[in-house]
């Protein structure tokens, strides 16, 4: 028996701003530039209504959720815009590979543009979006996902770009299905629209991180009216203020379908005299101070405007910015021992043994 979803569960035009707000913010630089999944939301609300929010409680057991993301470079996608049917395309391949439509879509990484922009393909698609993703934030590489630290096979991916192509890829496990899937992107001019792991809502149910959606929302509102919008989005987040300052220093440069460089980011008043550098492969990966590491993924390391506490994309850096650096604990999925060889330092090259922000910092 269908249940029914929440009926006071939707996403308005009124939410789009706050959710952009959270979803940057939870991008920690990558994801993908808000504005233009707003935009995409925005849009889409208004030619095709309201998007309802639901939960994995709220669908049979047996329903297909879509999850659904861009990949590629950021410094790209920001400029190749997806089109409008790109997700319709990959609908219509789910609907022949297994003889019928999903019940509802989900972000597959709540971080950046990819937190956003599924409002407007659930809208697009007449289906309500899921209050989860697989992340909890955003992760460059595809098989870095709650549902492959769960053990869930990667039985298929299928991609569309701006040009029509549609690839449907069977990978043996989730490391071919990032090799294979960064290929396809990097063909299609390093942007596409992914769909991957498409599951029913029971195999969903602990594999994905639930209350995402609504946990964006919460953050981005947090800074609604604030007198002091820093110290309320730090309070939010329960982060850490590493350094306020400005970028004196970026190196960034696109290559093999990810944004990749090293930012350096001058103390200023009570942090003259430090200096903090980040280091960059779509989202911001480890902070350094002195040649002592202040964070490091899978934990969240985000640049925000040091006035308006508005989040900074990777591709939005500029030499001057007055800048703050956050960062907070990730979702305790990415602590275990199979969530730190997915996405801990070491996965990303660097010889370094993970420890949590707040540990280094002295707050436990």
């Amino acid at each position: 028996m269908v249940k029914a979803p929440r009926m006071q569960a939707r996403i308005t035009l009124d939410d789009v701003a706050a959710l952009a707000r959270g979803c940057a913010v939870l991008g920690t630089g990558g994801g993908g530039d808000v504005r233009s999944g707003a935009i995409a939301a925005r849009r889409a609300i208004r030619e095709r209504g309201e998007v309802p929010l639901v939960t994995l409680g709220d669908l049979p057991d047996d329903a297909l959720v879509l999850p659904l993301s861009g990949i590629g470079a950021p410094t790209v996608s920001h400029e190749m815009i997806h089109a409008e049917d790109e997700p319709v395309r990959i609908k219509e391949e789910i609907e022949r590979i297994f003889g019928r439509g999903p019940a509802a879509v989900m972000s597959s990484e709540i971080g950046g543009a990819n937190g956003v922009a599924p409002v407007a393909w659930a809208a697009r698609l007449g289906l309500p979006l899921l209050d989860a993703d697989a992340m909890g934030r955003a992760f460059p590489e595809v098989q870095m996902v709650s549902l492959y630290v769960a053990g869930i096979p990667a039985n298929l991916v299928i991609m569309s770009d701006a040009v029509g192509n549609v690839v449907t890829i069977r990978p043996v496990d989730g490391l071919w299905s990032e090799a294979i899937a960064r290929a396809v992107c990097v063909a299609s001019g390093s942007s596409a629209l992914m769909a991957d792991y498409v599951l029913t809502a029971k195999e969903c149910a602990g594999a994905v991180i639930e209350g995402t959606v609504t946990r964006a929302l919460a953050i981005g509102r947090a800074t609604e009216g604030a007198q002091d919008p820093l110290g309320a989005l730090t309070a939010e987040l329960g982060a850490v203020r590493l350094l306020t300052g400005k970028v004196t220093d970026l190196e960034r440069r696109t290559t093999g379908g990810f944004a990749r460089g090293t930012v350096t980011v001058e103390g200023t008043g009570d942090d003259r005299g430090r200096t903090l550098t980040l280091e960059i492969q779509n989202e911001n990966l480890v902070a350094v101070e002195d040649g002592v590491v202040r964070a490091m993924v899978p934990d969240l390391i985000t640049v925000v405007d040091t006035q308006a506490a508005t989040a900074i994309q990777t591709e939005g850096l500029r030499y001057g910015q007055r800048v703050t650096v956050l960062a907070w604990p990730c979702d305790p999925l990415w602590r275990t021992p199979k969530g730190l060889e997915t996405a801990g330092p070491r996965a990303f090259g660097y010889d370094l043994d993970y420890r949590p922000v707040e540990t280094i910092a002295g707050r436990a």
